[in-house]
């Protein structure tokens, strides 16, 4: 274990995400969400295969029994990018991202009621508070209809509902993880988003020029290498350790919506952003607790005479 080098690929996996994803936004403005979600999948395929065959041993990375349980991963997986970039057409990088800080909170919901896992008071607690910091994020979007609140309203909306499609991704990932190897989820969810954005073909793509076409593989390899960066750094620390690190992606967020876009974020989602973090920051701590505590429980059982 290395953790300052898990931390070091963490931050760095998040500042080259928001860099994907500001790409991404300048591109929803000239293509269909569905092209761009094809682009991104193929072109992340690219360092993704050469980390692979760097490693030596490509084709049991990517060997896999579960094909169901794949193309379940993908579905969801590629309805939470779908909205995500239709999000990133219609809001500031920074909202889109801190409306996206909400997915966590959720996983914690779904793990409860899918997977039984225990979930104590405290962690219901700061998930109920952190929806307080939601719901404050969205308050100048909020709409009955969000058809009704203009663009921004529809943007938020389908960045909420993208924050439950990567909750439902991530508690079907835990799932794969048990019999899965790290390559072969990565590698069939970009083979399956490449696939199924195919069909929104006939909506009505438009043949990019070479200028745009370089600009895609940029933003797919940025793509790739920060999925390359995030599943290194899980090998040198711990979850609990690198967690609260996602965060950082709200830093480059604001930096690259300022000098880029020009955008700055409003109060509501910087208070609703800092309550969410905050609640996310204390579920990892107390998680960490506990699971020192059990850890210490399981040494003293072990060093009893006859335990």
């Amino acid at each position: 274990m290395k953790p300052l080098l898990g931390i070091s690929l963490k931050v760095l996996s998040a500042f080259v995400f928001t860099l994907m994803s500001a790409g991404l936004k300048t591109l929803t403005s000239l293509y269909p969400v569905g092209e761009i979600v094809f682009f991104r999948s193929v072109f992340a395929l690219i360092p993704l295969l050469i980390w692979l065959s760097w490693q030596g041993d490509l084709i049991n990375a990517i060997r896999t029994d579960n094909i169901p349980g794949h193309f379940l991963r993908g579905l969801i997986g590629t309805s939470g990018m779908y909205l995500g970039f239709a999000a990133l057409a219609y809001l500031p990088l920074h909202d889109t991202i801190a409306i996206g800080y909400a997915s966590p909170l959720i996983v914690v919901i779904l793990a409860a009621l899918l997977l039984k896992e225990k979930v104590r008071a405290y962690r219901w607690t700061a998930v109920g508070i952190g929806f307080v910091g939601v719901l404050i994020m969205l308050s100048p979007y909020l709409r009955l209809n969000p058809l009704s609140g203009g663009g921004q309203s529809l943007g938020a909306f389908f960045a909420l509902v993208g924050a439950f499609c990567s909750a439902g991704a991530t508690i079907q990932v835990r799932r794969l993880t048990m019999t899965e190897r790290t390559g072969a989820i990565v590698f069939y969810f970009f083979i399956l988003a490449s696939g199924l954005s195919l069909l929104t073909l006939p909506l009505g793509w438009k043949p990019p020029p070479l200028s745009d076409l370089l600009f895609f593989v940029l933003v797919g390899t940025l793509g790739g290498i920060g999925q390359i960066l995030l599943t290194q750094s899980y090998r040198y620390a711990d979850t609990s350790i690198l967690a609260p690190f996602e965060y950082t992606t709200m830093i480059w967020a604001l930096l690259l919506g300022w000098f880029v876009f020009g955008d700055l974020p409003t109060a509501a989602v910087m208070i609703g952003a800092a309550i969410v973090a905050g609640t996310g920051l204390f579920i990892v701590w107390r998680e960490r607790r506990l699971g020192l505590e059990r850890a210490k429980e399981l040494e003293t059982a072990a060093q009893r005479p006859g335990g």
